[in-house]
């Protein structure tokens, strides 16, 4: 079923990515794809646990790579409940779920193989500056967050600014 995109910006708005950017991504997400289908087909040979050749089975809802694409950018890019998620692509919560915990590391591995993986984790002040090269002006959201109320009645007094919240 998938979804049915009708121009550029239809699939901006449900993909995040332009006709453009999405046929760059799908080559290396299907070729990475293929390679994990590979070692799993070869991991159950070995084991002992496969019982169909490849391409056997019943195909799924997602049965093009481009569906397959479609569906892990659309859930990243409109973060749905399961239920959300399945209905476009007309399938059960369950199978929305599962399609997504296998087609994420593969769109993962694909960000980094072209490099395009965002920084994630900055350690030191050196690798802020390098992840930063070029820009002139940095805003950091200071935004105050909920501190968690010790049970421990002489720990919660030495946090206590003794401001009472009453609504009047």
């Amino acid at each position: 079923m998938g979804l049915l995109i009708r121009d550029d910006r239809q699939m901006k708005a449900l993909t995040g990515l332009s006709q453009a950017q999405f046929d760059f991504l799908l080559p290396v997400f299907s070729a990475l794809y293929q390679a994990t289908q590979q070692h799993t087909y070869a991991t159950g040979v070995a084991s002992g646990t496969r019982r169909r050749t490849p391409g056997g089975g019943s195909k799924g809802k997602l049965p093009t790579m481009a569906e397959k694409l479609q569906f892990v950018l659309y859930y990243y890019k409109t973060y749905p409940t399961f239920d959300g998620l399945a209905t476009p692509f007309g399938m059960a919560r369950s199978k929305a779920n599962e399609n997504l915990h296998k087609l994420s590391p593969i769109l993962y591995d694909t960000l980094v193989h072209l490099e395009l993986m965002p920084y994630r984790e900055l350690t030191t002040p050196e690798d802020l500056k390098a992840a930063l090269q070029g820009v002139d002006r940095l805003l950091i959201d200071a935004t105050e967050r909920a501190y968690h109320r010790s049970a421990d009645d002489a720990k919660q007094r030495e946090h206590d600014r003794g401001k009472k919240n009453s609504i009047r």
